[in-house]
């Protein structure tokens, strides 16, 4: 069978997107393949389960934009197929007065961004979050929280119910344009398309290079690690507590989040991983690491954010060090509080020169488009995404 849409990666970008098509073009014929026994098996469901509001993106970036609509239309969707999800709103809050400017600045982008957004006192703030540490915070109803993983297992079910063909446990192991399309050779046999949509996350470079395009950046993959509230202890936190985000480094940094079954998440931090699906220290994959530390952009990065880096390095390692970030927002919160949690890897795209693709990034080809960098917001926003690859693609004609 030839079909008129291919698309390879099964996390909650790609299932959107094949959903998206449907709308747009209901006998479209479509096939996803996914490498895993189950969807949205990486950074789609290895996240903190934020429905974001848009408050910390490039004011006219695609994040900014989609993050803004997309959080709309994943209340939007949730509330249409009963799935549990809650607009708890989060706290910004600066736990210090030289913190105050950034927070400043943060409410000033968000007004931008179009965010219904207040700065509120440090009283105000306490009602909300009776135990932080805060001199001042920003408040931001829209920001909510979901399992991903059930939203994606919906997007899947539609997806079903509209014949596109699932294929699980199903691995590309070669890809070569053929004809006016593309054959993929995969551990379940052949496939032709006549368009291919990427959209492998973690793996998103290499299969465009590939399919013989050059993405001009590489994937450096960056470990975030969460540490669990012990549930006797859950009552510290009511919602989310993010902190004001350190302007030398492109991480948010510590947070607190509540998930949607009630448990509190501690974290992530941001270290390098040497696989790319590296979730613990132990998991090393030799090719991965090789590329990571041949590629030049790494090591301008590695120099431009050497002491930021090193904590954070410090920090997976020594729990103490960890802990410090925690009580610097929550003080009440001791060692013992705190169980070792799942981890995330982010596919963080990077140019040779060491700079950071910040924004989302597609590549298009003749025949085929590729995502690039698709990284937090873009859950929340994987509708929004989705409705616009199927717009390039049908614009291309």
């Amino acid at each position: 069978m030839i079909y008129d849409k291919l698309i390879i990666g099964g996390g909650i970008v790609g299932l959107a997107t094949a959903l998206a098509i449907k709308r747009r073009d209901p006998d479209c014929k479509i096939a996803i393949l996914e490498k895993e026994s189950q969807w949205a098996q990486h950074q789609s469901g290895r996240n903190s389960g934020v429905i974001h509001a848009g408050v910390y993106y490039k004011p006219g970036s695609k994040k900014a934009q989609f993050a803004l609509a997309g959080n709309a239309s994943m209340y939007d969707f949730c509330q249409q197929h009963d799935i549990p999800h809650d607009r708890c709103g989060k706290l910004i809050i600066a736990t210090s007065t030289d913190q105050l400017p950034g927070l400043d600045a943060l409410h000033e982008r968000a007004r931008t961004n179009g965010l219904d957004i207040h700065r509120i006192s440090t009283e105000e703030a306490r009602e909300i979050e009776p135990h932080i540490n805060c001199v001042g915070a920003l408040k931001v109803p829209s920001t909510g929280i979901v399992d991903y993983k059930v939203v994606a297992a919906k997007y899947a079910e539609l997806l079903s119910e509209q014949d596109v063909d699932l294929v699980l446990d199903c691995k590309v192991t070669g890809l070569k344009k053929s004809g006016s399309g593309y054959s993929l050779a995969t551990t379940q046999g052949t496939y032709q398309t006549n368009y291919l949509i990427s959209s492998v996350g973690l793996f998103s470079d290499r299969l465009a290079r590939q399919s013989g395009v050059d993405p001009e950046m590489k994937i450096v993959p960056f470990r975030g690690e969460y540490w669990h509230v012990k549930a006797s202890k859950r009552h510290l936190v009511k919602n989310l507590i993010y902190p004001v985000p350190n302007p030398n480094f492109p991480f948010l940094g510590v947070h607190m989040t509540r998930l949607i079954d009630g448990s509190i998440h501690a974290g992530p931090n941001a270290v390098l991983a040497f696989s790319r699906e590296g979730y613990n220290w132990g998991k090393i994959n030799p090719r991965d690491l090789f590329e990571t530390l041949t590629f030049p952009g790494f090591w301008k990065l590695a120099g431009s954010y050497l002491g930021e880096g090193s904590k954070e390095m410090y920090r997976s390692l020594v729990k103490a060090a960890f802990l410090r970030d925690v009580q610097e927002l929550i003080p009440e919160i001791q060692s013992s509080d705190l169980e070792r949690g799942d981890a995330g890897v982010r596919a963080q795209a990077l140019r040779s020169d060491g700079s950071l693709i910040d924004d989302f990034q597609l590549l298009e080809d003749e025949r085929a488009i590729f995502v690039l960098n698709a990284p937090s917001p873009a859950a929340t926003a994987s509708l929004e995404i989705g409705k616009y690859i199927s717009d390039r693609i049908y614009q291309r004609g």
